[in-house]
């Protein structure tokens, strides 16, 4: 993951500050020709998000349009009160409601949460079974509300191994949103980075053989386009709560480029008060993508 910026930012920890639009005289920032276009794009796709109001400080230019989180600390939280981790867990969802709206209002496009990995099957079976189990009541639970805001559900993952009642509930959720145009919710369920690139790696190998594409026309383009989600942009913007310094097999492709952020905050405590914070600290970040802002002799 090259040129992704590491820097671990505590939740007291004021950001660099982001250069704040000059007010005018009615009180209203006065906005400079690309922060009318970006306001005007974000406002033509949610006319409900606010990015003025609900980023204060940040160009409309500076949000992201993509912010992937890594939702951990969710059974520290619960251990650390003296709860099983499972009720941590139900904390967490509470937290994902939260998000989800908020990161409307601010006007990101789309937000993706590391739900369940593959490698978490390794916990207690009851463990397992309850986050199922939470997955589903969250599906049915939350129907009307993506709905409501106008949030197109999509799930990435390997499906063939979730429980019937999860794919069912995915399916269904995923039909009911597939016209909602003002923001995109995914959840990364039953996934890891390196089989999403193995799963590509099989597709490209298999049309290679059939002869629908030849071997010197693979590029990354070509990989990108075989991935899970294809049409989705890449993260601008990576979250990981509880303070963990690691990436844990999550979107390596897709994050290339993406700012990182580190809290300490647990995931059950992270609400829309830390993605300002977030945002806020992502909007100060100096983004070359590998080349420089001043040309150098």
């Amino acid at each position: 993951m090259t040129d992704a910026s590491l820097h671990t930012i505590q939740p007291n920890t004021p950001a660099t500050p982001t250069p704040s639009p000059a007010p005018a005289r009615d009180g209203a920032p006065t906005l400079s020709e690309t922060d009318r276009r970006a306001l005007a794009a974000i406002q033509a796709r949610n006319p409900e998000a606010d990015p003025l109001r609900h980023l204060p400080g940040v160009p409309p230019s500076r949000v992201p349009r993509h912010v992937a989180i890594i939702m951990d600390g969710n059974g520290r939280w619960a251990q650390e009160r003296g709860f099983p981790r499972i009720f941590g867990h139900r904390n967490g969802a509470a937290s994902v409601r939260t998000v989800v709206e908020a990161a409307g209002r601010m006007g990101v496009e789309v937000l993706t949460l590391y739900s369940f990995s593959l490698e978490n099957w390794k916990r207690p079976p009851e463990e397992v079974e309850a986050l199922m189990a939470l997955c589903e009541a969250y599906l049915e639970g939350n129907r009307d509300l993506l709905l409501r805001n106008g949030v197109r559900f999509r799930v990435i993952g390997r499906r063939e191994g979730l429980p019937e009642p999860v794919r069912k509930g995915v399916a269904m959720l995923e039909e009911l949103t597939s016209d909602c145009t003002r923001a995109t919710l995914c959840l990364a369920l039953n996934y890891g980075s390196r089989s999403e690139i193995a799963d590509a790696a099989r597709c490209i190998a298999e049309r290679v053989r059939a002869g629908e594409l030849d071997p010197a026309d693979v590029n990354e383009s070509t990989v990108a386009a075989h991935l899970y989600a294809p049409d989705l942009p890449d993260p601008d913007l990576l979250i990981r709560t509880a303070g963990e310094l690691r990436v844990s097999n999550y979107l390596l492709w897709q994050i290339s480029y993406a700012e990182l952020y580190v809290t300490e905050t647990y995931w059950p405590d992270f609400r829309e008060a830390a993605l300002r914070q977030a945002i806020t600290a992502y909007a100060a970040r100096d983004r070359r993508f590998g080349g420089l802002n001043t040309p150098t002799a």
